[in-house]
């Protein structure tokens, strides 16, 4: 079901998230491009609408996102951090002349050889991201 300002309020509610104006807007920003988006341009895309939204409000919603697990987190390097409206088990591509990151379904790389974990954890994920550039 695509995702828009009418049904995004009751996605925030079923994870715990009340649904402010701000939060909806800043939502809507990614579930309804399904594309991976700086904080920037999700300030960007929000303030083109309602030029209301500070910079702070947008970092303290992608955290509350994050922790009700709504998106992920990818950090392509230490200064370009993306936010992932899927949260389905996935990796990515990300093209550094272009700054494009894309999807890589799961189930195209296998992954064998994991070191034995510490005793008492788990297994939560492994994020592969793939880096690439142009032959020069």
């Amino acid at each position: 079901m695509p995702y828009t300002r009418d049904n995004l309020p009751e996605l925030l509610r079923r994870h715990g998230v009340n649904p402010t104006h701000q939060r909806i807007e800043i939502a809507n920003a990614l579930f309804s491009r399904q594309e991976h988006l700086s904080a920037d341009q999700i300030l960007a895309i929000v303030n083109d609408r309602h030029s209301e939204t500070s910079k702070a409000t947008v970092y303290n919603t992608l955290n509350l996102f994050l922790e009700q697990r709504l998106i992920r987190e990818v950090i392509v390097d230490p200064s370009k951090v993306f936010y992932d409206p899927n949260t389905e088990p996935h990796h990515h591509l990300y093209n550094i002349d272009t700054g494009e990151l894309t999807d890589i379904d799961a189930g195209s790389i296998g992954i064998s050889g994991l070191p034995p974990l510490p005793e008492g954890m788990v297994t939560e994920g492994v994020d592969i991201i793939v880096r690439v550039r142009k032959h020069a």
